[in-house]
C-alpha cells in the first residue's frame, strides 16, 4: 500500500508541475484526431480493396521509357496528315469555344436565380442550385455520350456536351460570385427608386463582371482540353485521330498530336492571362 500511494503521490506532484501536458484535449483537436485517423483508415482500406500496388507503377516505368523512346521524334507523317491534324485542331477549339460561350450565357439567369440576394425567392433558389448540381454532377464525357445519340457524331455533339457540363458549372461559380457581392451599389440604387431588374443590371452585374470573364476565359482554356477527350467517342474535334493513331500504333504521329494541342493550349492561356489581367486593372482603377 506504501508503494501505491507513493506512487500515486509522485504521479500527482508530476502533473502539478506539468498541467499542460495532462490537460485533457479540447473538444476540437479530438474530433480532428478521430478524422484524420479515420481518414487513414479509409485510405489503407481503399489501398487494400482495389489493388494499388505501387511496385508494378515502379516496375512499369521501363515499359514508360519505351513508349516514350517511340514517340520521338514528334512527326505527322506527310503534308495531308498535318494539315487534317491542324484543321481537327481548329475545330476543336471551336467547339471549346461555342461550348464555352453558350454555357455562360445560359448560366447567368440560372446564377440570378440560385443566388440568395437576387432570387425571386428561396424555394426557386433551392431549385435552382439542386438543377444546377445535377447538371453539375454527371460529366462532360457521359453528355457528349448522351448528345450523340441524340443529335448523331460530329462537333455539334461536342458544343452540346461542352455547353451542357458547363452550365453546372457556370451556375454554381457565378451564383457564389453574385451573393459575395458587398450590396453598396444596390443599396444606393434601391434608395434613388430603382426596381429589382435596376439593381440587378446596374448594381449587381458590373461589379462581378471582371470574376465572371476570368472564369469565362479559364474554362475556355479547360475545355479546349476536355473537346480533345470528347472527340476520342465521336463528338467531333481531333480526339478521334489521336484515338486511331493510338490503335494503330503510330507514337510518332500521337505525339505530334499531343504536342499540337500543348502549344493551344499554352497560347490560350497566355492570352486569356492577359485579358484577366487587363480586366482586374480596368476594375481597380474604375
Amino acid at each position: 500500500m506504501n508503494l501505491r500511494a507513493t506512487a500515486l503521490a509522485e504521479c500527482e506532484s508530476i502533473a502539478a508541475r506539468h498541467p499542460a501536458a495532462f490537460r485533457a484535449l479540447p473538444a476540437g483537436r479530438r474530433d480532428a484526431l478521430i478524422i484524420t485517423t479515420l481518414m487513414l483508415a479509409l485510405l489503407a482500406l481503399g489501398i487494400w480493396r482495389l489493388g494499388i500496388e505501387p511496385w508494378r507503377l515502379l516496375s512499369g516505368f521501363g515499359q514508360l521509357l519505351h513508349f516514350l523512346t517511340l514517340m520521338l521524334p514528334p512527326d505527322p507523317g506527310s503534308w495531308t496528315a498535318f494539315s487534317s491534324m491542324l484543321r481537327l485542331l481548329a475545330e476543336t477549339v471551336a467547339i471549346a469555344f461555342l461550348g464555352t460561350l453558350v454555357s455562360a450565357v445560359l448560366a447567368l439567369p440560372l446564377a440570378l436565380l440560385a443566388a440568395r440576394n437576387t432570387t425571386v425567392n428561396r424555394l426557386v433558389q433551392f431549385l435552382s442550385r439542386r438543377a444546377l448540381d445535377g447538371i453539375r454532377g454527371v460529366d462532360a464525357l457521359i453528355w457528349a455520350l448522351i448528345w450523340i445519340s441524340v443529335v448523331g457524331l460530329g462537333p455539334f455533339a461536342g458544343v452540346l456536351a461542352i455547353a451542357t457540363s458547363d452550365l453546372g458549372t457556370f451556375g454554381k461559380i457565378f451564383s457564389e460570385a453574385i451573393e459575395a457581392d458587398d450590396g453598396r451599389a444596390e443599396e444606393g440604387l434601391r434608395a434613388a427608386g430603382g426596381n429589382p431588374l435596376h439593381r440587378i443590371r446596374y448594381g449587381v452585374l458590373p461589379q462581378v463582371a471582371p470574376v465572371l470573364a476570368g472564369q469565362i476565359l479559364y474554362n475556355f482554356e479547360s475545355n479546349t482540353r476536355s473537346s480533345a477527350i470528347i472527340g476520342i467517342v465521336g463528338a467531333g474535334g481531333i480526339g478521334l485521330m489521336l484515338s486511331e493513331m493510338i490503335r494503330t500504333l503510330e507514337w510518332q504521329s500521337v505525339s505530334a498530336i499531343v504536342l499540337l494541342i500543348l502549344v493551344t493550349v499554352g497560347i490560350i492561356d497566355a492570352v486569356s492571362s492577359r485579358l484577366r489581367a487587363a480586366m482586374a486593372d480596368g476594375a481597380r482603377h474604375r
